[in-house]
């Protein structure tokens, strides 16, 4: 946890420079005319407002594939508590539809655990998943398949990853399933024991896996949290594109992925431009790989948004296109408003100003689950 100040900060990076490299203008997105979609992806970035996305815009000479994406909404991310959420409530509310404290993982207001998303698309049938560049057990990822009064208790909320007969699970924390110290407990073995096939980085990378046909995965990239993108982590768009190929065969119905760019809130909370910039350029490249599925397949709706803004981020005066000047105001979360894109059959649902609550009821809107839409909070 970054200590939090009381000043406001501010510090300018100039002529930040991304190792990523800098790709031409991506292809337009075709029109999709289905009714309803069969699959939802919901893409997370965390930390990640309009600053961000600006700088990384600019960084990038202007091209970003989120700028492809033809609607455009805004949403409201203060917790039940506070104007200034965490990762856990925003999560949680986009996962149940409900408002909750800070640091709560899956439950309400009143500590009563709320039916996710994932758990209940999993229960009718959709075959679902989770793909983070942290812990697998951290905020986001955790509020869609857990139910825990404090974001930080990592063993319990990994015992409630086996609760669920979740498809496809990708992303850190394998420590918390394999070496516990509260009950000894090997979640790994009683995985492989239900038939699941896990593997991790230490044995080999994700794209030499071959899990026998019909089995569901767990993959752990890392033994607690994953590498930033500049120290060399590079398999979140290819963790979007395995797993959108993935989950597409193993259920009539469909399927539901949460894909998170996990660090992109890391690099604001220690105020770092250049590593924001290459955090927000591999989300990018992600969004990029599951609007090319989303192009082919048409029946997939793709929503990407974040659970908060962090760090007050502006690109100020004296900016120039590849060089922009970031500049943040807090090494925190702010109250602000963050956009929600959206691509594919019932976009159009995503427009407008609304609560966080309001994407778990458009997404099961979206998906015919839903005769009307409520009204927001």
């Amino acid at each position: 946890m970054f200590k939090q100040i009381s000043m406001v900060l501010l510090v300018a990076v100039l002529g930040c420079t991304p190792r990523v490299s800098i790709q031409p203008p991506p292809p337009k997105l075709d029109k999709v005319t289905v009714t309803h979609p069969r699959n939802i992806v919901l893409m997370i970035g965390d930390g990640m407002g309009m600053g961000q996305i600006t700088a990384a815009l600019y960084a990038n000479n202007g091209h970003l594939n989120l700028a492809r994406m033809p609607v455009v909404g805004y949403q409201k991310t203060h917790s039940s508590e506070s104007l200034r959420t965490d990762s856990a409530a925003s999560a949680t509310a986009m996962a149940c539809g409900e408002k909750t404290y800070n640091s709560a993982i899956g439950l309400n207001k009143d500590s009563i655990p709320c039916r996710t998303i994932l758990e209940e698309l999993d229960e009718r049938g959709w075959a679902t998943g989770l793909v983070a560049t942290v812990s697998i057990t951290h905020a986001t990822p955790a509020a869609f398949i857990a139910h825990q009064n404090m974001r930080s208790k990592y063993e319990s909320i990994a015992l409630d990853f086996l609760e669920t007969d979740i498809d496809l699970v990708i992303g850190g924390g394998m420590k918390y399933f394999s070496a516990r110290r509260h009950d000894g407990r090997n979640l790994i073995a009683e995985w492989k024991r239900r038939g699941y096939y896990v593997s991790d980085y230490f044995r080999k990378g994700l794209n030499r896996l071959a899990p026998p046909p019909g089995a569901n995965m767990v993959y752990f990239t890392a033994d607690n949290h994953p590498l930033s993108h500049m120290q060399g982590r590079d398999y979140l768009p290819d963790a979007a594109a395995f797993s959108m190929e993935f989950l597409s065969g193993r259920s009539p119905k469909g399927f539901f992925i949460m894909i998170e760019g996990s660090q992109i809130d890391w690099a604001c909370h220690a105020n770092a431009a250049d590593q924001l910039i290459e955090e927000m350029l591999d989300f990018d490249e992600a969004v990029g790989r599951v609007l090319a599925f989303a192009k082919r397949d048409r029946e997939t709706l793709v929503i990407v948004t974040a659970d908060h803004e962090c760090g007050g981020v502006a690109v100020n005066p004296g900016s120039k296109l590849k060089r922009p000047r970031i500049e943040f105001t807090t090494h925190d979360h702010t109250a602000s408003m963050v956009p929600v894109f959206a691509y594919g059959p019932k976009a159009e649902l995503f427009s407008g100003v609304y609560d966080n609550t309001e994407i778990y009821f458009k997404m099961k809107q979206a998906l015919g689950l839903l005769d009307e839409k409520p009204a927001a909070n």
